[in-house]
């Protein structure tokens, strides 16, 4: 019966996430904000939007924005290949995808298994996205909090009023 019990505790502390390739590393994000992880496709360009908004793609009749990480995160130009995806993710009830350069696989982290991003005020780290590290079998996961960095003033992504209800006013 203890067993049962210490199983269960350990479950409920410990917490899933997609990893993916972005250049050199290997970034993790909450499972549980990952819709579905799809091929990369031809996507539909937007006048004047930044660089790192690829554009748009239409997915099942809702038209989702498709924003590159490695050019958010300035890690220079992808080459898209067959090993290229998108991630489309489901936050604060809007679609969103990503672009990584592969999904790596799905990890489970123990609370204590994660460690604070370190401090590094001399260098122009955005450490506000970054829930924090681990380490597994000699691999470091840099964890992501895709929520945040889709809700900063840049992306805009999320939490702001869409232009089809703003255009049904």
């Amino acid at each position: 019966m203890d067993i049962l019990q210490r199983d269960n505790t350990k479950s409920s502390t410990g917490q899933e996430f997609l990893t993916f390739a972005l250049g050199a590393e290997e970034y993790g994000i909450d499972i549980l904000k990952v819709q579905e992880i799809r091929c990369y496709e031809r996507v539909t360009h937007i006048v004047n939007a930044p660089k790192f908004i690829k554009g748009v793609i239409n997915l099942r009749g809702i038209i989702v924005p498709i924003i590159d990480l490695r050019m958010k995160f300035d890690l220079g130009n992808a080459d898209y290949t067959a090993f290229t995806v998108v991630i489309i993710l489901n936050l604060n009830t809007r679609v969103v995808g990503v672009v990584v350069d592969s999904v790596s696989d799905v990890i489970q982290l123990e609370t204590e298994e994660i460690r604070e991003a370190p401090s590094l005020s001399s260098v122009d780290l955005d450490a506000q996205f970054i829930r924090g590290l681990a380490t597994l079998n000699e691999r470091m996961v840099i964890l992501m909090d895709i929520e945040a960095l889709m809700s900063s003033p840049e992306m805009a992504l999320i939490n702001t009023p869409t232009t089809a209800s703003a255009d049904a006013a």
